[in-house]
């Protein structure tokens, strides 16, 4: 039966949202600066440092956002336990999370460590193996750190102080041009490692993050009522279960989502290096954009886990309208703004008059998709804070590997679409996966309202 019946305004909705939304995206937006940096860096140096680094990084981001993804179940369970007023649950869930991200994070660190004996079989020239193998050796450390650090990132913005994390993410953007210097050109006892080092330099930087946010966490005023360092607590098998069965699924969601937008170069690779570049400038352009609505995303999993928690199914409905009309707002902005300055953004990442024409046509293909992907994630984001996590990652899943793979791949490679073959399969998964999961919503709702 649900507890509370009043529904809150739309204002006030808006507001939380907000409140919630503009420093995750800020700190979203610093998480994306640290790729670029290590690749303006590393190009700096040679154009076999930045093979290397666009290789270690390659493999690097969908293992890290994978077990980190898994660490955002922190998010929803903070959120309703927050939202049913039992404090002490908190402090619960916070620390079994931090076991489960403890050993997410060593085993990711052993994934990477295992990582270079795959690239000869992926075909990567003898030449970047060295620099490409010490760099994901040398991320590996600071995996750990990166779950640990997500695992306390959730439990924060889930109480509502999104803030301390968005400092601490600029903070950190400062602190690793320094350290990539050191690393990367050498000081004192430590070598000349060229690209290399920035893998050094970012496990430290990691490691420094979440040693940060542990101790803002032990001494804030704020967390003093759900302190998870207030106490020792052993592993939970009931607890633990229960994070890995709603934790896992977001992961691999995420994972295919990602993967399937990394895997696209590989797809239009017999195309040549024009269609290649091309395409990854109108990736790089989407994918910068794409932090708006999964700030959004991540702002609804908070708001609507609360009124979850609360079982006030008239305010979480309300939320979710907001929500998804502010994801409509945001995303005809964001077509708008790339149709009138689409021929400005592209002259910035290459002055090459084939590569730009083709980037800019296939931009046309990304303002198509905007609406769809704007309704598909801000969806998955209120089924996370429901605590319905398996459906859409089937529904991802599906929706990318099953539809868009195969369709990108036909029209690229088969017919005379070239590159836009590959986002016309792009916008027909997106378009799957936005009817699928926005259905979904609508189900879970009707269920919800069911018990009222």
């Amino acid at each position: 039966m649900s507890t509370v019946t009043a529904a809150t305004s739309s204002k006030y909705e808006l507001k939380q949202l907000f409140h919630l939304m503009i420093p995750i995206l800020i700190t979203q937006f610093a998480q994306a600066g640290f790729g670029l940096i290590d690749t303006i860096m590393a190009g700096h140096l040679s154009a076999n440092d930045l093979a290397a680094i666009a290789i270690g990084v390659g493999l690097w981001i969908p293992v890290m956002l994978l077990f980190s993804g898994i660490m955002i179940a922190t998010t929803p369970l903070v959120a309703e336990a927050n939202g049913a007023r039992t404090p002490e649950k908190i402090a619960t869930i916070a620390r079994q999370s931090l076991w489960v991200a403890l050993f997410l994070g060593i085993i990711a660190a052993l994934v990477l460590q295992a990582m270079p004996l795959l690239l000869p079989v992926l075909g990567v020239p003898e030449a970047l193996l060295p620099k490409a193998s010490l760099f994901l050796h040398a991320i590996s450390l600071g995996m750990p750190a990166v779950t640990m650090y997500a695992a306390l990132r959730g439990y924060s913005e889930a109480l509502g102080h999104p803030r301390p994390v968005t400092v601490l993410s600029l903070v950190a953007l400062l602190v690793l041009i320094p350290l990539n210097f050191i690393f990367m050109y050498g000081l004192g006892p430590v070598p000349e490692l060229g690209s290399a080092g920035c893998g050094f330099a970012t496990a430290i930087l990691q490691w420094l993050m979440f040693f940060a946010l542990a101790m803002y966490i032990f001494k804030g005023s704020a967390y003093q009522k759900t302190q998870p360092f207030a106490a020792f607590e052993k592993m939970n098998g009931e607890w633990i279960k229960r994070i890995l069965k709603l934790g896992l699924p977001i992961g691999l969601a995420i994972f295919f989502e990602v993967s399937i937008f990394s895997t696209a170069a590989i797809v239009l690779s017999p195309l040549g290096e024009v269609t290649i570049a091309a395409h990854q400038i109108a990736i790089s352009i989407t994918s910068q954009l794409f932090m708006i609505p999964m700030s959004l995303a991540i702002a609804l999993t908070i708001r609507v886990g609360t009124y979850y928690g609360e079982k006030n199914w008239l305010s979480m409905r309300k939320v979710q309208k907001v929500g998804m009309l502010t994801g409509t707002l945001f995303a005809l902005i964001t077509m708008l703004l790339l149709w009138l300055l689409r021929n400005e953004i592209v002259s910035l990442y290459s002055n090459d008059y084939d590569v730009a024409q083709l980037a800019v046509y296939l931009v046309l293909f990304a303002i198509a998709y905007q609406l769809m992907d704007a309704w598909q994630v801000s969806a998955a984001g209120c089924l996370r804070g429901m605590q319905d996590t398996k459906g859409p990652m089937w529904i991802t899943m599906i929706a990318y590997w099953i539809i868009a793979f195969p369709v990108g791949i036909y029209l690229a490679r088969y017919t005379d679409t070239g590159a836009a073959g590959v986002w016309i399969g792009l916008i027909v998964g997106l378009t799957v996966a936005c009817v699928l999961l926005v259905t979904r919503l609508l189900m879970m709702n009707k269920r919800l309202a069911m018990n009222v």
